[in-house]
């Protein structure tokens, strides 16, 4: 059975950091891409990383470059976001989802962005509070 499992959220005052880690069971990420989404109340799903298990090349969106850093560790078969310099709107729900490795590669050269119905699997979600 394939599980993803979140987990590091909480909350922070603007400025701040977490590291979000998914933990991925189920399959060995070896060829397929891992992306970080969140969704704030009343607003769609975005895609905000992702990490493509193929040649590791990364993809972040324009809103979180420079602050946020994906990562993996294959022996934990975990994937971490490193978020910096938080901002109160990023305040959501942060999933972490799996899909063909192709999907991020593709975000990861440019050719498309994240796109939700593309990742098969999902995590149930952390919380993301982020204070002024």
């Amino acid at each position: 059975e394939v599980q993803l499992v979140e987990s590091g959220g909480g909350s922070v005052q603007a400025g701040g950091s977490l590291r979000l880690s998914c933990a991925v069971a189920g399959f060995t990420f070896d060829n397929v891409g891992i992306g970080w989404f969140r969704q704030a109340p009343g607003k769609e799903r975005e895609g905000v990383s992702c990490i493509s298990r193929s040649d590791g090349t990364t993809y972040y969106a324009d809103s979180v470059k420079g602050r946020f850093t994906i990562s993996s560790d294959a022996a934990k078969n975990t994937i971490y976001l490193q978020m910096n310099s938080l901002k109160p709107e990023e305040t959501a729900i942060y999933y972490c989802a799996a899909a063909p490795d192709s999907s991020c590669a593709a975000a990861a050269q440019g050719m498309a962005i994240m796109r939700s119905f593309e990742y098969d699997y999902w995590g149930q979600g952390t919380q993301v509070a982020v204070s002024s």
